[in-house]
């Protein structure tokens, strides 16, 4: 089949004979005419780096801290055992034994831990800036540093709470 013949094919099927079909395509639009509409189109500032930089690790300590995992179990903010010897009950933060199973503060706490750690890091990178002065550059390495480390040895204290006999 040729070029002209897939032409001619497609003028049939979209025209037609029937005069009633040519004056309901024509009538209509005869005499109706679109609205002059004065839109203005919204216009979108970009949000600045720090609000961005905020929600990035709003959404970073929410990921870590195991918010989806509280909201579909739904556990206990806080737990309690009872002393074997006097019968008193303390509250307990950490679920101990259950790797897989949190309560809301651990999730909470060990998130914040973690997004400690990540501004210590951020603030590694700051001190590495040329343009700064250097106490001012001293000053984010050896706070970056402390983070960076509390984060660590306090995440370490976490694991050794929740696995009893792990860091052993």
């Amino acid at each position: 089949m040729t070029g002209a013949g897939v032409a001619g094919q497609s003028d049939q099927s979209t025209g037609s004979v029937d005069p009633l079909l040519h004056l309901l395509r024509i009538l209509p639009f005869s005499f109706l005419r679109p609205p002059r509409l004065r839109l203005k189109l919204p216009s979108f500032t970009l949000p600045s780096a720090m609000t961005v930089y905020s929600l990035v690790l709003l959404t970073y300590f929410m990921v870590v801290s195991g918010i989806v995992y509280d909201v579909i179990v739904e556990p206990p903010g806080i737990g309690s055992t009872q002393d074997r010897l006097t019968g008193a009950v303390r509250p307990v933060v950490f679920l101990p034994g259950r790797v897989n199973g949190q309560y809301i503060i651990e999730g909470l706490s060990s998130g914040f831990m973690f997004v400690v750690g990540g501004l210590g890091i951020v603030l590694l990178d700051l001190a590495m800036d040329k343009n700064r002065a250097k106490s001012v550059k001293a000053s984010y390495a050896s706070a970056g540093i402390a983070f960076v480390v509390l984060s660590y040895v306090m995440s370490m204290l976490f694991v050794g709470i929740k696995i009893p006999g792990y860091l052993r």
